[in-house]
């Protein structure tokens, strides 16, 4: 991190600095929200949670080696320095885009969409690894309290940072995209994740969109041009991906080579290259082809691009392919909406061998949940030879894929502890295993228990 004064920060916060001596230009070098994470020249800002109140460890962290901490409260004392905001929440915003003002130099990669943000950050981040030194958001801090702990590992040594934004609200990517300053923009797509909140595909649209008016002057907004919604967007530069041959960067020649990964050819504007992604499913192929047209939009090389494709590795919970004694597990728990399982659903349908799918309750779909469970279900008939459903809305899953499918073989349970139960008896050796639901649903468990099993 780059080091700060307190007048620096009191300055970005519009906050008072209140200490018994002159303290501005103390040195800021580290800034955490979590009074365990302090040491030497850490700034600390108390967040107040549902479960409490950071303010409630002001005191501990200075003998932590604290240079100073943010409040919303009168400082029980004045000894060491403090600095005095409305809103210690807002405040991390301010800081954060301020931190992110100093970095001239940087190239800065947002990626926003229903579906895909981790896996497209990390083929990205494969990608451009190969040229630059590049920071990456880690795991999934992808929210208000997220983007600035990543913002703020920025460091000189970075030539590219990408950094993942997720919401579920109007307005959270104006906040979000303010913070980050996007010199590319991507959206993955947009599905029908968060309707709870969003309302309808054109309310996420113009969710998602709220980060194109952030994207720093002559930057690029790279979009997926198969996106019936995306494919509208007027925006003064866009550089659009995807399989359809209307698309400047686009796929052919498709070819699943079994759990090993996937051939296909990518079309550029200068020609056709062929690529290998070891990762299933065309969502992976969508994902190289976004990578490859910011690669080239950076000025890498064709086989500097395609080597980072080839050296792609996603991370634990997103379509990592697991082999155990008895089993070949596609462990796609992290998350679930009725676009990702039903893309999660064709991949494994593509598969040789005895198919089974594990699916759990998807969140946040609003009014019209049940049906897109029944369609969900529907979907999964005709892809799989087993279909275990776990939660209350799960039991619609299996309703669509009987009503489809007399002859599926299908199971439903109440929660994890049930289905884990009766597991040994259900699945047969050698079966290829599907395992996606809502993160609520905690389908690690699963992941972790057939792992585990003779």
């Amino acid at each position: 991190m780059k080091t700060m004064t307190l007048y620096e920060i009191a300055s970005a916060c519009n906050g008072q600095i209140i200490c018994d001596r002159d303290c501005k230009n103390d040195i800021v070098s580290d800034i955490s929200i979590d009074s365990r994470n302090i040491h030497e020249g850490t700034l600390y800002i108390p967040i107040k949670g549902a479960r409490f109140d950071g303010h409630d460890f002001m005191d501990s962290v200075f003998e932590s080696g604290a240079v100073c901490t943010l409040t919303e409260k009168e400082p029980s004392c004045t000894s060491k320095p403090h600095i005095s905001v409305k809103s210690t929440a807002q405040a991390l915003k301010d800081i954060a885009e301020y931190y992110r003002s100093l970095f001239d130099n940087l190239t800065v990669v947002g990626i926003s969409g229903s579906s895909g943000k981790t896996s497209t950050k990390e083929m990205i981040y494969s990608v451009l690894s190969e040229s630059f030194n590049v920071l990456k958001t880690e795991g999934n801090l992808n929210n208000e309290i997220g983007v600035p702990r990543t913002l703020f590992r920025i460091g000189e040594e970075h030539d590219i940072a990408v950094v993942e934004m997720g919401i579920n609200h109007f307005d959270e990517m104006t906040r979000l995209a303010k913070m980050v300053r996007p010199d590319i923009g991507v959206i993955t797509n947009i599905g029908t994740a968060h309707l709870e909140f969003l309302g309808s595909r054109d309310g996420i649209l113009k969710a998602k969109t709220e980060m194109l008016p952030f994207i720093k002057e002559n930057g690029t907004a790279v979009l997926n041009g198969d996106d019936d919604k995306l494919c509208t967007v007027d925006f003064k530069n866009t550089c659009f991906f995807g399989i359809g041959n209307q698309n400047a960067y686009h796929a052919q020649n498709i070819e699943q080579c079994g759990i090993e990964g996937t051939k296909f050819d990518i079309v550029t504007p200068e020609g056709t290259v062929n690529a290998f992604v070891p990762a299933l499913g065309n969502h992976m192929v969508m994902n190289a082809l976004c990578a490859f047209a910011i690669g080239k939009k950076l000025g890498m090389s064709t086989e500097k691009i395609i080597s980072g494709i080839r050296n792609f590795k996603n991370i634990d919970g997103r379509f990592n392919v697991i082999k155990t004694q008895s089993f070949t597990l596609i462990n796609d728990c992290y998350n679930a909406n009725p676009d990702s399982v039903k893309a999660s659903l064709k991949v494994l349908g593509s598969l040789d061998g005895n198919r089974t799918a594990i699916l759990a309750d998807m969140k946040e779909l609003g009014e019209n949940s049940s049906k897109m469970h029944l369609d969900t279900g529907k979907t999964a008939s005709s892809l799989v030879d087993r279909l275990i459903c776990i939660g209350d809305d799960a039991r619609y899953i299996a309703d669509g894929a009987l009503s489809e499918n007399a002859d599926i073989q299908v199971f439903h349970f109440n929660n994890n502890n049930e289905a884990m139960e009766k597991l040994p008896d259900i699945l047969c050796k050698n079966d290829t295993i599907l395992i996606k639901g809502s993160h609520s649903m905690n389908l690690s468990e699963i992941t972790e228990f057939l792992k585990n099993m003779d």
